[in-house]
C-alpha cells in the first residue's frame, strides 16, 4: 500500500547553530557544535560542521544563533534552509 504525502513523516533534518559567516549574498556559513562521546575513551568530544545556509532576505548577522532545516541542493554548497533567526548577536 503506497503512502500519501499526508501520513509520512517529515524527514527534513533539523539544526541549530551560531552564524561565523555572512559576507555573501543571500549566504551565510553556520556553525553546528555536536558533544559526541569518544566510542573508546569516553571522553566527550566537540565536533563542529560548517553549514552554507540559504538566507534570501539576509537577515542573520555573525553571532545570531538560528534554526536551520535541510533542503534540496540550491548550489555546489547550500543544502540547508534558514529557518528562524531565535536569538540575536548581543
Amino acid at each position: 500500500m503506497a503512502e500519501t504525502t499526508e501520513n509520512r513523516a517529515n524527514r527534513r533534518k533539523v539544526r541549530e547553530g551560531v552564524v561565523v559567516s555572512d559576507s555573501m549574498q543571500s549566504t551565510i556559513v553556520v556553525a553546528v557544535i555536536e558533544r559526541v562521546r569518544h566510542p573508546r575513551y569516553g571522553k566527550t568530544v566537540q565536533r563542529t560542521k560548517r553549514l552554507y545556509v540559504d538566507d534570501p532576505q539576509n537577515t542573520a548577522k555573525v553571532g545570531d544563533r538560528v534554526r536551520v532545516t535541510e533542503t534540496r541542493p540550491l548550489s555546489k554548497l547550500k543544502r540547508w534552509r534558514l529557518t528562524e533567526v531565535m536569538e540575536r548577536a548581543r
